[in-house]
């Protein structure tokens, strides 16, 4: 009985390496052309990984799924070539705390990133979204700031669903 044949996929005649992780630092992104230089705690790698790509978006804590191929820059060193990158909402405290605190969401910086994460938990994308009123039980949040969190959450949401529309069909930049 021989097993099935499965070919992989070749980029300039390398295989596609599959990484996935939390983007630690975007060192680099430009709004015009979409191109990034993040750096990415992997799975599997004991050093933050360098990737370069492109996509309209990108944030610290977000936790991506991408392909790719290693390359050695002679002037940056080892970095992965991403060739297919997808970003999906953080879901561990560490990461939830950098996603919010990182100017993504209007209103809430680090010192209130931290605040909110120690008192709901994974709850609190929920609480932002569901039951916004929570947010006054913080001394320094009002209702006008308030506002400015919910509003920002809800841009955001709409950049990530069409950002996952568009990578569910194969749209990347």
């Amino acid at each position: 009985m021989s097993l099935p044949h499965t070919q992989p996929t070749y980029v300039d005649h390398q295989p596609l390496v599959q990484l996935q992780g939390s983007v630690e630092r975007v060192t680099f992104h430009s709004e015009a052309t979409g191109f990034f230089v993040i750096r990415v705690k992997c799975k599997g790698q004991l050093d933050l990984v360098t990737m370069t790509g492109s996509t309209p978006s990108i944030t610290p804590g977000e936790f991506v799924e991408s392909s790719g191929v290693w390359f050695n820059d002679h002037r940056h060193g080892l970095q992965f070539q991403v060739k297919h990158i997808k970003t999906v909402t953080p879901n561990t405290l560490e990461g939830i705390e950098k996603y919010l605190g990182s100017g993504m969401v209007k209103g809430i910086g680090p010192h209130f990133a931290k605040r909110l994460v120690k008192a709901f938990g994974e709850a609190v994308f929920d609480i932002i979204e569901q039951d916004p009123s929570r947010l006054l039980e913080f001394d320094g949040i009002g209702k006008k700031r308030r506002e400015k969190i919910t509003s920002a959450w809800s841009e955001q949401k709409v950049i990530r669903e069409i950002m996952v529309f568009l990578q569910s069909h194969g749209a990347y930049l």
